[in-house]
């Protein structure tokens, strides 16, 4: 039996394996790439690799394939109260035709997931701001950092937008309270990031300027620029060296358990693009648990630009 599937624009760039799960769920790294090899799935009538990147239009042939061996987990959809949509209204930086800019929460998710837990998309799904449309989320930001995050409100906004912080078109400024005294005040992290995609072993490269803004024995102020956006990429470096960010359950070392924050001291500080010639420049306030660890561990911001 064969089914064919014509790709949409909103797909356009995306891996080939990386379609597939977005299409069908989740599906073993290694069930994709030995239908692959088999010739079972085709892009334009020709074999490829799980690694090719597919575009508008493409036509994917899928013959005789039944993945029975794939995970089905049924995302559960987010009810948001009235009150929940109002709470995150109030984080709203910029609001305009084409996205909407706010200080997201510590806590809460960008998208579902399949248990039922809070989450920005459906949270303004319900919200009077996408009465017309529908949110359209065009970047990452781990459940527990908070700070500056875009939602687009069109699809054609969600592909510029998902465009430039893929050709690396957003410059992102984060700060992070780590464990120590970083010894170095400036310089960059050059790293070979690892991450599994089911049985598979994957390193990516990560790099990310960071700067220190305060210092002492205890604890470090960091202003970061990453370059790569690799998952989980600033709070793997700061494990790297041994420093972990305060608040981090997931990267720390084991000396590091005792008295360890509720939080993540994780924020996404700023953040600057051009769009039609125009800067569009973005900052998200410290949130209160942040600046309460910097004034415990006598920590100075004031010098922040």
């Amino acid at each position: 039996m064969k089914k064919s599937y014509i790709v949409v624009s909103t797909c356009n760039d995306m891996r080939i394996d990386r379609w597939i799960r977005y299409s069908y769920g989740k599906i073993p790294q290694s069930l994709i790439e030995k239908n692959l090899r088999a010739g079972k799935i085709k892009l334009n009538n020709k074999k490829i690799k799980s690694s090719h990147k597919i575009k508008t239009n493409d036509k994917i042939d899928f013959f005789n394939i039944n993945f029975k061996e794939r995970i089905v987990q049924k995302k559960i959809k987010f009810e948001p109260s009235k009150e929940i949509i109002k709470s995150n209204e109030n984080q709203i930086i910029d609001n305009n035709d084409d996205f909407i800019v706010l200080n997201k929460s510590a806590g809460i998710s960008v998208q579902g997931g399949t248990k039922s837990k809070r989450n920005l998309v459906d949270i303004f799904a319900k919200s009077q701001i996408f009465q017309d449309t529908k949110p359209y989320s065009v970047h990452r930001l781990d459940k527990d950092t908070s700070g500056v995050f875009i939602m687009a409100k069109k699809r054609e906004s969600a592909q510029l937008l998902t465009s430039l912080f893929r050709l690396r078109k957003v410059y992102k400024t984060y700060l992070a309270i780590c464990h120590g005294q970083i010894e170095k005040d400036s310089g960059e992290w050059n790293d070979d990031l690892i991450r599994y995609d089911g049985d598979k072993k994957i390193v990516e490269k990560a790099k990310t300027f960071f700067q220190v803004l305060d210092k002492n024995s205890e604890a470090s102020l960091v202003k970061l620029k990453p370059v790569t956006g690799r998952k989980h990429q600033l709070r793997k470096q700061f494990y790297a060296i041994g420093q972990p960010i305060f608040g981090d359950t997931k990267y720390r070392l084991s000396n590091s358990t005792k008295g360890i924050n509720k939080n993540l001291m994780l924020h996404s500080y700023q953040i600057k693009f051009m769009i039609n010639d125009i800067r569009h420049t973005y900052t998200a306030l410290l949130p209160d648990y942040f600046k309460k660890l910097l004034e415990v561990k006598r920590l100075n911001f004031l010098n922040l630009k």
